[in-house]
């Protein structure tokens, strides 16, 4: 018999929470992701959600969660950016700038430069980064038909 993954929220926020101390992080509450949803919020929710799935799966759950919470860590507001491509362009800015403000492994690096496929051409190299991308999908979808986030 399989023992079962606990899910614990505590220990999420165990996971993330030397990123949510920083002040970049937080600083994403003030940019707007989907509708009324903030890019911060938008990001704990890929963050939680991939963590519970990966969890489940019994993957590295923890640079899921990490990974999740820094996928969109560009620090602008999109909707008013002169950035062109931002869909294409953000991955790449977002790593450079988690890159520059934490230690990230190999996995977490993947997961924010990847979490964009298919629109970006080279898929993820891990299925965390899958799961992530999905996730963000997912999210995406539920903040743009106006669903609350977990958060709210």
């Amino acid at each position: 018999m399989r023992k079962k993954s606990k899910i614990s929220k505590s220990e999420y926020d165990n996971y993330v929470s030397d990123l949510m101390a920083s002040l970049n992080v937080i600083l994403m509450a003030k940019f707007t992701q989907h509708g009324t949803v903030s890019c911060l919020e938008h990001s704990m929710d890929v963050s939680y959600y991939s963590y519970v799935i990966c969890k489940k799966l019994k993957l590295d759950y923890r640079s899921a969660a990490r990974g999740g919470l820094l996928h969109d860590y560009f620090l602008y507001d999109w909707h008013y950016s002169p950035h062109r491509l931002h869909g294409i362009r953000h991955p790449r800015l977002a790593l450079i700038n988690a890159d520059k403000d934490f230690k990230l492994n190999m996995l977490e690096k993947d997961i924010i430069k990847r979490h964009m496929w298919p629109l970006t051409l080279l898929p993820p190299r891990h299925i965390e980064s899958f799961v992530v991308s999905f996730v963000d999908k997912y999210c995406t979808i539920k903040e743009v038909l106006g669903s609350k986030s977990r958060n709210s």
